[in-house]
């Protein structure tokens, strides 16, 4: 059994305020589960309107399934204009 947890953090540029915040990372959360079925959370900085730090977890019986996943998820996050990824790091248990 293989974990596999990538953290990003984000800049959102064209949110002015913590809703905005949180209606542009609903849609990341709802769009990552429905395509990739993985659990997703803002782990931090959840008071500031412009930065958030999200947590993706997905699990798989073998390594190689794990990391493939999260790459393709970073790669289809890192396409997208409302933000822009400032940091990431991936952990695999």
């Amino acid at each position: 059994m293989s974990v596999g947890v990538l953290v990003i953090e984000i800049l959102v540029y064209a949110s002015s305020s913590l809703k905005e915040k949180r209606f542009i990372l609903r849609s990341i959360r709802d769009r990552l589960k429905k395509k990739f079925n993985v659990s997703v959370s803002e782990i931090d900085y959840q008071d500031k309107w412009q930065r958030s730090k999200i947590g993706i977890v997905t699990i798989s019986n073998h390594q190689t399934h794990t990391e493939t996943s999260l790459h393709q998820i970073f790669t289809y996050l890192d396409r997208a204009d409302e933000y822009e990824i400032i940091s990431y790091e991936y952990s695999y248990f």
